[in-house]
């Protein structure tokens, strides 16, 4: 039972009470937070639109019977409901960059932002980067993401889904990127024309087993941003057909195949896979060389 909205007068007694809650309740966290006092924080500064760092300053402020009552609202559908604290919020956060989202896509978690903040580097090299493709892009957090990084390369940002498009393009024109980011309706390679320096993918990639033991919060994210069929590759094993006819010499591609990288190997025993390291966390991204691409399919011919 909710504590009374009167009992409740500062951010201070609502994150303390947020945190209490939470502890007290069987939640999954991984959708921007892994424990419960950065999701209390997560949860109660963002719903009055407070930053999440350098944040003392308010915390002994008085809130509006309003703000507490809409606070508490969220406390007990995050509680009761199990959605993720950014489909309460609207809002994610990925390399530091807010990202519109709703259930129409997946909640940003992706590990590509260390990749990003890095430059793409040392893979890169020296490799000029013009054209750069986010393939299965969802809210479309990583495409531009790497626009901020790349910023004179267009890039496009495809979807088979109409609804992750829309939201995508909404987080290009919340970012002023329009002038050289698009969203692109493609069944993974099948309406896309050209080739590009970049191609980076975090696809479905849960198996039949992960997927049916999901905590109850991923029961509100689309499951087709999730479900690759029962070895979790029925993506991935399209992305690397194709990825050869779609890169230039030099380019990359980086995917992200999550837990399903022991079944990408096993699958593939004749591809240089390189898998990427994290220093704060994650895991199942590989990098391919165009190059490798091709001498592979020539291989197979």
């Amino acid at each position: 039972m909710s504590q009374p909205i009167d009992d409740l007068l500062s951010i201070r007694d609502l994150l303390r009470y947020a945190t209490s809650r939470f502890a007290s309740s069987e939640l999954f966290y991984g959708h921007g937070t892994d424990n419960v006092w950065d999701e209390a924080v997560q949860l109660v500064m963002r719903s009055l639109h407070l930053p999440l760092e350098n944040n003392t300053l308010f915390l002994d402020a008085r809130l509006t019977r309003g703000e507490r009552k809409m606070i508490l609202e969220r406390i007990d559908r995050r509680i009761n409901d199990r959605i993720p604290v950014a489909y309460l919020l609207g809002e994610a956060w990925f390399m530091g960059l807010p990202f519109m989202v709703d259930e129409r896509v997946l909640v940003p978690r992706s590990p590509f932002a260390e990749i990003l903040e890095a430059g793409v580097q040392p893979w890169l090299s020296d490799q000029p980067v013009n054209r750069i493709l986010d393939l299965c892009t969802g809210s479309g957090c990583i495409g531009i993401a790497a626009a901020t990084v790349f910023e004179d390369a267009e890039v496009d940002l495809a979807d088979i889904s109409t609804d992750a498009l829309a939201v995508a393009q909404a987080n290009i024109a919340m970012h002023e990127l329009g002038n050289r980011v698009r969203a692109v309706a493609s069944d993974v390679f099948n309406a896309i024309e050209g080739r590009y320096d970049l191609i980076l993918s975090n696809p479905p990639y849960v198996d039949a087993a992960d997927l049916a033991a999901m905590p109850e919060e991923f029961r509100h994210e689309p499951v087709l941003g999730l479900a690759a069929g029962d070895d979790g590759l029925d993506i991935a094993h399209r992305i690397l057909a194709g990825a050869a006819d779609h890169l230039n010499p030099g380019g990359l591609l980086i995917v992200e195949v999550g837990n399903s990288w022991p079944a990408l190997e096993a699958a593939y025993p004749d591809l240089p896979f390189i898998w990427l390291e994290f220093e704060q966390g994650g895991d199942g991204v590989f990098l391919l060389s165009a190059e490798d691409l091709t001498r592979w399919q020539a291989s197979k011919n």
